[in-house]
């Protein structure tokens, strides 16, 4: 699969499509999931979510339940301020720190979307290029977008060492970004939400 501007949703990538449901024991208390726990919400009224050692108590966060292993391929649909990720098992579940914070750490890669632009980060550093753009060395990109909602495509490649992120429209992929780095823990797809009603959807494939 080319990883780099626009190209057809082929059928090769989708052979990858894995089936996500949200994780309630890691969600966040003003994250309010439905849809069988296929979609998420940031609202104001606190859900009534047991205490878990895996929850993430002050970021309005939340993983997925699966374990993403050798390749896979997944769709969301998102609405508002959301970081879209993959994050290590093993990332910090209390306080406000970036040790927490999807996209502020070594432990987990996001595409951060938000109306006028769509970024892509880790810890290390920040820079801002076109659509088509791709990272190796690198950890951050940005793109500009005019939408507040949209569909995002994620690819990982675990083996190849290899995470991307694509603008979903009609038939077509755009590039976003790839991440290039060594996963050394388990993998879960991860959200964050960042203004209140912003939403993740997992996409039917």
């Amino acid at each position: 699969v080319d990883h780099y501007g626009e190209q057809s949703l082929e059928p090769g990538v989708r052979k990858y499509s894995c089936e996500l449901t949200l994780d309630t024991k890691t969600a966040h208390r003003y994250l309010k999931l439905s849809d069988s726990n296929r979609e998420v919400t940031r609202v104001r009224e606190e859900q009534r979510y047991p205490d878990h050692p895996e929850r993430f108590d002050s970021c309005p966060q939340l993983s997925c339940r699966e374990a993403l292993t050798g390749r896979c391929y997944w769709e969301v649909e998102w609405r508002g301020g959301v970081h879209k990720s993959v994050t290590h098992r093993g990332i910090s579940r209390r306080g406000e720190s970036n040790d927490c914070l999807f996209a502020g750490n070594n432990q987990s890669w996001s595409t951060i979307t938000k109306k006028q632009s769509s970024s892509s980060s880790s810890s290390s550093s920040s820079s801002s290029s076109s659509s088509s753009s791709s990272s190796s060395s690198s950890s951050s990109s940005s793109s500009s977008s005019s939408s507040s909602s949209g569909r995002v495509a994620v690819y990982l490649d675990r083996p190849a060492g290899s995470l991307s992120f694509y603008r979903v429209s009609s038939d077509t992929l755009t590039h976003l970004h790839t991440f290039r780095t060594t996963f050394t823990e388990p993998l879960y797809a991860g959200f964050g939400f960042w203004s209140l009603n912003s939403s993740v959807s997992l996409c039917p494939l």
